[in-house]
């Protein structure tokens, strides 16, 4: 099944490579069936629908109407599109992404959907508030702060953006941002520690792994092992409290 949802995937994005770079299509299955997508501004399972499907039901088994979210790793804004909708009116996302390219193509999302219930927040988060060194490379997801970055961008913890009132107490967050979480979890013990909360992180590394493993169970969370990092050493944690 897995094979043959491949290959009509491939013969279906052939002819996008003949669509102008901007242009918006239908998603084609799945919760955001209908919903509109920039072709060629993510991997063709976003528009088709099957992008990572497995985070996909973990998003709808925990989000509820009224959610308060955090997309921190938001890339081209696909789970952001997902939590806007699982969420509903009543609740509210807020999305991290520092790269200007998914920026822009966030930005486009949310407008292309007319979506009230998103902030779109232009910071890199982590273990405290300022600037740094982003690391850009030729792949659009695989950015990540780094001394030899070569992209400067503004940082915020998740404690000081609570603090400001930027943020809310959050039902939900979901964070991919590289091999940067543990720093931001460091920025975030205020936060973790209120319950009930459900995080899903994507760890980059064993040792990146261990570290956000241990901070959140210090924080009260059970954890579950989602993916456990055998094919590429991404691995992918459920916290729950």
């Amino acid at each position: 099944m897995v094979a043959v949802r491949k290959v009509l995937t491939t013969v279906a994005t052939l002819p996008l490579r003949l669509l102008p770079r901007d242009m918006s299509i239908r998603i084609l299955s799945g919760e955001l069936r209908g919903w509109r997508w920039i072709a060629k501004s993510a991997t063709h399972g976003c528009w088709a629908g099957t992008y990572e499907s497995p985070v996909q039901q973990l998003f709808r088994r925990h989000l509820r109407r009224g959610s308060v979210v955090l997309d921190i790793g938001a890339n081209a804004g696909f789970y952001t599109l997902l939590a806007a909708k699982l969420a509903g009116a009543t609740g509210h996302i807020h999305a991290f992404e520092p790269l200007p390219r998914n920026l822009h193509y966030l930005q486009q999302h949310v407008r292309l959907n007319g979506l009230a219930n998103v902030t779109v927040h232009p910071i890199a988060v982590s273990a405290s508030s300022g600037r740094a060194q982003f690391h850009t490379t030729t792949h659009a997801s695989m950015g990540r702060l780094g001394k030899a970055g070569d992209l400067d961008v503004e940082t915020a913890s998740l404690d000081d953006l609570l603090a400001s009132l930027r943020i809310t107490m959050p039902d939900f967050i979901k964070m991919d941002i590289e091999g940067a979480e543990g720093e931001a979890l460091r920025g975030a013990t205020t936060l973790l520690s209120h319950s009930p909360m459900t995080i899903v992180l994507s760890t980059h590394g064993y040792v990146q792994h261990e570290r956000c493993w241990s901070l959140l169970k210090d924080a009260g969370f059970d954890l579950q092992l989602a993916r456990d990092g055998a094919a590429d050493g991404d691995y992918l944690i459920v916290g729950t409290k």
